[in-house]
């Protein structure tokens, strides 16, 4: 989008138009919505326990793949949209589905058991990430957290395969220190207390309040969850059957790590995709900032939709991000169809091609776009 058009976008009938679209969206919610969002659950179970019942039999990527989509299901199809109120207003919906108990407490590991904590996860991404995306503020900006790599002097060549390992463990070399560390530090002025120093180093060491909280917290309790418990439910099928699991779900946390980056990391990246210096103002802004800012992959069907996780629609959850799923397929072309109307670029592309943008980012190759003043 070219500095003048991004200017005289008119924000506050871009505002209107976009409200309408959430109000219809709004008033369509009712109970289908719901036996949607089980269905998806379904298939995500459906996953986890054919990859399981033949995990035993001997460490193979078949059963690793599916335990993988189990997880990646978990995540993206039913922590995501119920961490961000999406099915609060359905009438009648158990309690177990609203944000106020799902994964809570002694249900993380029933709902949701992963590296990361719900309640970490909520403020940095629900919170922090949303509401200043593309901006200093944000903790998920690709550009701004990898600028050692891209300052780097290692060959390129050495910061691609770098990024390819860095791939397969990203949730726990990143996602989960990033996301404690951003509830430390908010925890830390609700109390008010000085802000402890979380370092790369320091985070991560027992010796330290913040850095004991994140083995506790996350590290040990799901590799107790997923690499000793669930491996030892198959001992009275043997020692070679309970080790055949742990193998196998080795392998499904790499598949796990490798398809949630893949679908993750590209929706906020690429030389197409704008970057903001300064704190927007207005709804219309904003709305803007989301388009301009995120990216879609191809759109459409349950199948489809299941295997990106519905993060095919970044550009739609971003500017509502406590729709249901289903609404997200209903809202889609008629916002593709109002940022026509405005002349804003609305990206939508092949995931593999938007990671080949997100990683030319990330290496340093190529740099993603600022907005610049009129006067300049």
């Amino acid at each position: 989008m070219s500095i003048k058009s991004y200017q005289t976008v008119d924000r506050q009938q871009l505002a209107k138009d976009l409200d309408a679209i959430h109000r219809e969206a709004m008033a369509r919610i009712s109970d289908e919505d719901f036996i949607h969002l089980r269905k998806m659950e379904r298939w995500g179970r459906f996953c986890t326990l054919a990859g399981y019942a033949t995990a035993w039999i001997a460490p193979n990527p078949v059963s690793a793949l599916l335990i993988s989509q189990g997880s990646f299901t978990r995540w993206t199809q039913m922590t995501h949209p119920l961490v961000h109120k999406g099915y609060d207003k359905v009438d009648g919906v158990p309690g177990k589905y609203t944000s106020k108990t799902y994964a809570g407490g002694w249900r993380r590991f029933i709902d949701w058991p992963d590296w990361i904590t719900p309640q970490a996860w909520h403020h940095e991404h629900d919170v922090l990430h949303h509401y200043n995306l593309g901006e200093r503020r944000d903790p998920d900006h690709l550009q701004h957290n990898t600028a050692w790599l891209r300052q780097s002097a290692m060959p390129l060549f050495l910061r691609i395969i770098l990024v390819a390992l860095f791939s397969m463990v990203w949730k726990l070399v990143y996602y989960a220190p990033r996301t404690h560390k951003e509830l430390m530090l908010r925890q830390a002025k609700k109390n008010g207390e000085p802000a402890p120093r979380m370092q790369r180093g320091s985070g991560w060491s027992p010796l330290t309040r913040h850095g004991r909280a994140l083995w506790l917290q996350s590290i040990l309790p799901y590799v107790a969850y997923r690499f000793l418990l669930l491996p030892s439910l198959f001992l009275p099928l043997g020692t070679t059957a309970a080790i055949s699991v742990l193998l196998t779900s080795l392998m499904a946390e790499v598949f796990t790590n490798m398809h949630t980056f893949l679908v993750i990391v590209p929706n906020h990246a690429g030389d197409d995709v704008m970057m903001f210096e300064e704190r927007g103002r207005g709804k219309g802004e904003f709305y803007l900032r989301q388009i301009l800012g995120s990216v879609n992959y191809p759109t459409g069907s349950d199948i489809n939709d299941f295997f990106y996780g519905w993060l095919n629609y970044q550009v739609e959850h971003h500017l509502w991000p406590d729709l249901t799923l289903r609404q997200y397929q209903f809202v889609q072309p008629k916002v593709a169809a109002v940022c026509k109307k405005h002349g804003i670029p609305y990206c939508q592309q092949s995931v593999f091609r938007r990671l080949l943008k997100a990683v030319d980012i990330m290496v340093g190759r190529t740099s993603m776009l600022k907005p610049v003043k009129a006067d300049q």
